[in-house]
This record gives C-alpha cells, sequence and structure tokens, in this order.
C-alpha cells in the first residue's frame, strides 16, 4: 500500500528550540486514491496536514496544492509575518480551487481540509478549517488545541448526541469548514507559548475515527517522533484503516536561557 513519510532532520528553531519532526501518509486498506497529503518543514517549523473532499483526484489535488503551496514559504522569526504568510498562501490555494471548480461546469467541489502548525521562537500558532486536528502533550496531559468544523460537532454542542457517538453517526463525514468550499475561506486560529518537553501530533480523520484520543496520545509520550508517527499509523492498518490516513508528529527540547 501506497504510504509517504516526510522527515526532516533535528532542526534548530530561532536559537531557542531543538526540534524533531515527522509526517507520513497511507491510503489505507480501503480507498484506491490517497486524498490525504502532509508537510514537515522542520527547518522553519512549519507542519501540516490535508484531507481532500470532492472524491478521488478532486481531492487529492486540493490537498496536494495546499502543501505544495505552504512547502515553498520561507523561515520568518517574527512569528506574526510568519502566521501572515501561510494565511495568505491557504487563501490562494483557496481561490484557486474555486476557479477550477467553477471552470470545470460540473458544479463540483475541490476543497481540502487543513490544520497547520508553526513554531517560532518560543511560540505556537495553529490554523485550521475542517476536521484534520491538532494534538497538544504538556507535563503528561494531552489535549486536543482544535475544535472540528463539521455537522456532528454542532449536534455534540448542543448536547444532541455525545462524544461517543459522534465517530458513528450518519453525518460523521459532512465538514463544515474547508480550504476550497467557499469563496470567503474561514480559518480558525490558536496560539500560545511552548513549553519545555512539549509535543504535538496533527492528523486527518482516518486516525481519530479508528483510535481513541487517549492511544494517539500514549505513543507520543514515550516515542519519539518518527516511531510515534510509524506506530499510530500501523494501529490504523490493524484496525482496518478504511480512510486515508495523515500523521504528524513533532517534539520540542526547549532551553530558556538565551
Amino acid at each position: 500500500m501506497e504510504q509517504t513519510t516526510r522527515l526532516g532532520p533535528i532542526a534548530a528553531l530561532a536559537g531557542r528550540a531543538q526540534i524533531a519532526g515527522c509526517a507520513a501518509t497511507h491510503v489505507g486498506l480501503v480507498r484506491k486514491v490517497n486524498e490525504d497529503a502532509v508537510l514537515a518543514r522542520n527547518d522553519i517549523g512549519l507542519w501540516a496536514v490535508a484531507d481532500g473532499v470532492g472524491g478521488g483526484y478532486a481531492g487529492a489535488r486540493a490537498s496536494e496544492l495546499i502543501v505544495t503551496s505552504l512547502d515553498k514559504l520561507s523561515a520568518r522569526v517574527d512569528p506574526f509575518h510568519f502566521l501572515e504568510d501561510v494565511r495568505q498562501s491557504l487563501n490562494e490555494v483557496n481561490r484557486r480551487l474555486r476557479t477550477e471548480a467553477i471552470s470545470s461546469g460540473e458544479n463540483r467541489v475541490i476543497a481540502s481540509t487543513v490544520v497547520c502548525l508553526l513554531l517560532s521562537g518560543q511560540w505556537y500558532s495553529c490554523l485550521w478549517a475542517g476536521d484534520s486536528r491538532l494534538y497538544r502533550l504538556r507535563a503528561g496531559n494531552f489535549e486536543r488545541l482544535t475544535r472540528d468544523h463539521s455537522a456532528v460537532q454542532v449536534l455534540v454542542d448542543y448536547g444532541l448526541i455525545s462524544l461517543d457517538e459522534a465517530p458513528r453517526h450518519p453525518q460523521a463525514n459532512v465538514i463544515t469548514r474547508a480550504v476550497g468550499s467557499d469563496d470567503v475561506l474561514q480559518l480558525q486560529e490558536r496560539e500560545g507559548e511552548v513549553e519545555p518537553g512539549d509535543a504535538f501530533l496533527l492528523c486527518t480523520d482516518g486516525l481519530t475515527r479508528v483510535v481513541e484520543d487517549w492511544e494517539i496520545g500514549l505513543p507520543l509520550s514515550v516515542l519519539s517522533a518518527t516511531e510515534t508517527v510509524r506506530t499510530l499509523i500501523e494501529t490504523t492498518l490493524q484496525r482496518g484503516a478504511p480512510d486515508n490516513v495523515s500523521v504528524a508528529a513533532i517534539k520540542v527540547a526547549l532551553s530558556r536561557h538565551e
């Protein structure tokens, strides 16, 4: 089965942080086309996973265009301008996908979810649209930093279904935001300080639909970034991998001393 891995060397970031990150994507055991794409730019502090929607090669086109565009960005010491570069890149991809969809004349959708992690100095930023997720492990506490833009998340928010019911709900694959789905891209943002020993994990729903959150956090707490990615993809495959699956893991060793 098809698997793509992007592995960068341990990189120094702004003279303070040592970053070890890895990202991989696998087509799974059911789908014929991998509509996911991943990015691991340890050298500039940028990681992303994207999950194409629209079916087959349309979804693959959308996710790959996101990753290709982000991969062209250069390092920024200033977190604000780095975030703006990523935002502009995603907005440009959104415009291109909307134009392509209209030009096709088939009333089709060419879109993709995306979640990006940016590390600059002692700060992290996250931008996302859709149900691809970012988690953080800090001092033994594993938590999700993103909120799904999905139909079932709305039902959970209103108390109509439980979190446990959400993955099995008939509308589990309906997302409410994506790059390429609307003329104006709606990105959600979260940012904060990076602490010594933090670890981050980005993934598509091909992982979260078959692997529980606590199972995701466990390998991240004891394994390297590369081994964490490999272990989680192997676990997904052992459980049938009904969808494409993508994972990126990042581990940070941070010194408070200049």
